[in-house]
């Protein structure tokens, strides 16, 4: 479904990736780690256009996407959950993600217009499979941590992407709220035929629900494996996992 090759981005003249590579199959889980500046957001905003890169090639799908625009990777399939939480404070919780799935429907939304009625049934559906339908008239400011960053990935499924990229997804959450995440993400790829691309620095989430990992540092891809076989690199244990024998 992805792959990522030899891509490259510096900036003022810091190489923040170089020689990335990666790939995706149809239906997997995959994981990015590496230490901190290892290149992990970087390497998303590349792939999905929030950066151009300065060498290599993404192809999405057999069709080469480089340097395309966000909302032209956005409606190809390719959607994103940003590291921090990025949702409108002052809308309800309903109201997030109608604006997404408006957008992939090409609507304009406007409260006092047609399109008030508008993917009522969608949004609906979204917010029951990602566990927000019970909140869906609150404020969205008023959510805590753990529902907001649930609600950003309510969002980016209003655009029906096939491949979901998630930037630290239990970032800041507590340790009932990534059990929560762990067991939603691995629910969605069932349930919806999901592709999900995830960084994250919590390990113990990455090896429950990883079925590939691919290891960065300083830009570079060490390795891309099975959660064994990274383990078992002596490349990743020096550089991330804390030595080994």
């Amino acid at each position: 479904m992805l792959k990522v090759e030899g891509l490259e981005k510096t900036f003022d003249q810091f190489l923040a990736v170089k020689e990335a590579n990666l790939t995706v199959e149809d239906g997997e889980i995959v994981a990015v780690i590496g230490p901190n500046g290892a290149g992990k957001s970087t390497l998303f905003k590349l792939i999905t256009g929030h950066l151009a890169p300065d060498k290599g090639k993404v192809v999405f799908k057999g069709e080469d996407i480089t340097g395309l625009p966000p909302h032209q990777i956005c409606r190809k399939g390719i959607g994103l959950s940003f590291q921090i939480v990025n949702v409108f404070n002052r809308l309800t919780v309903f109201e997030n993600v109608r604006v997404a799935v408006l957008s992939h429907q090409e609507k304009t939304f406007k409260l006092l217009s047609s399109a008030h009625s508008s993917a009522v049934k969608e949004t609906e559906e979204i917010l029951h499979s990602v566990g927000l339908a019970r909140v869906s008239k609150r404020i969205s400011g008023s959510l805590s941590h753990g529902e907001q960053k649930v609600l950003e990935m309510a969002i980016a499924l209003g655009t029906y992407p096939q491949l979901l990229i998630l930037d630290e997804p239990t970032a800041g959450m507590s340790p009932e709220e990534t059990s929560n995440m762990i067991a939603l993400i691995n629910r969605l790829t069932r349930e919806l035929g999901l592709t999900i691309l995830f960084c994250e620095h919590d390990m113990e989430l990455v090896f429950a629900i990883a079925q590939k990992i691919m290891v960065m540092q300083q830009g570079v891809t060490i390795i891309q494996g099975s959660p064994d076989e990274v383990r078992a690199n002596a490349l990743v244990q020096d550089a991330y996992l804390g030595g080994g024998d």
